[in-house]
């Protein structure tokens, strides 16, 4: 059997097995994710926070407010402690949702410490395994262990956590010729008031025109992809969501990408860098403040 085959039929059986997932409400006594967001006036009260981590050429995103706790990414490898120190801190003793936007070491590395240390209701996964990596194989590990049933997007799903609305974009395709693990990124907009977050994985120009087909509308903040890394649709990508601030995460060692930058420039966008500190934004009903 060739490797393309193989995928495919390994695939066709992950994609089985979050249909049934879906309908029999599996994943760890969580909320059913498969809910429909509504809509909700946000009184000016209601807080959004987001905990941008750093966590160098990697990504680590906590969400929460007062109904509960959302994790985008866990960073690599053993920083997964740093994570949980930081839902220690807050109080958080449970994650609703933890969303792996895909497989490479520095957006799972974490995963198998988080799984193996605090209750996670549903984990939402990429479509494009990357079987043999360690980080990986750790992840799939725990999340047996664990006895969380991960849910393989292969469409958009929305869930709300109190006033703050979630929608996870899956990629379009099942196989990519090219950059296939960062081209399977899913993309999460979260919308809480006024106020909306864009956070795009490690998205590269294919999969970034795909969801820019979707007419996502505008950002306030996006969290650009690929720590940064110049890619020709990056013009497209803020032309179309017009954010007034973005959010890169490089390290001193790998820094973001001067074209990048330059870009950011010319259209006038704040940059927030992780790799000058963690990132703590506040999000109201009336608008959004960063520490």
């Amino acid at each position: 059997m060739t490797t393309l085959l193989y995928k495919k039929v390994i695939r066709c059986a992950a994609a089985f097995a979050a249909i049934l997932c879906l309908l029999t409400g599996c994943g760890g006594g969580g909320k059913d994710p498969s809910h429909d967001s509504g809509t909700a006036e946000v009184s000016v009260d209601s807080t959004l926070n987001v905990w941008c981590f750093q966590a160098g050429k990697a990504d680590a995103f906590l969400l929460w407010n007062e109904a509960g706790a959302v994790l985008i990414d866990t960073g690599e490898s053993g920083f997964g402690k740093t994570i949980l120190e930081k839902l220690t801190e807050l109080g958080i003793e449970r994650l609703d949702y933890l969303i792996l936007t895909h497989f490479d070491k520095d957006h799972v590395g974490g995963a198998k410490k988080i799984l193996s240390e605090i209750p996670v209701g549903t984990v939402l996964q990429s479509n494009s395994p990357k079987e043999g990596a360690e980080a990986y194989e750790k992840y799939l590990a725990a999340v047996e262990n664990c006895g969380v049933a991960p849910v393989t997007l292969r469409q958009d799903l929305s869930f709300r956590l109190g006033d703050t609305e979630f929608l996870v974009n899956p990629p379009a395709r099942e196989l990519y010729e090219r950059d296939e693990s960062n081209n399977s990124s899913l993309i999460v907009t979260v919308t809480h008031g006024k106020t909306r977050l864009l956070f795009c994985g490690d998205a590269e120009d294919l999969r970034l025109s795909e969801f820019l087909e979707t007419d996502p509308g505008s950002f306030d903040v996006v969290k650009l992809p690929h720590h940064g890394r110049y890619q020709s649709t990056l013009k497209t990508l803020l032309e179309l969501t017009r954010p007034s601030c973005a959010v890169i995460t490089s390290s001193d060692e790998e820094p973001e990408d001067a074209e990048t930058m330059e870009l950011l420039s010319q259209r006038g966008v704040n940059v927030l860098l992780t790799r000058s500190g963690p990132i703590c934004l506040r999000i109201t009903g009336e608008g959004w403040t960063a520490e």
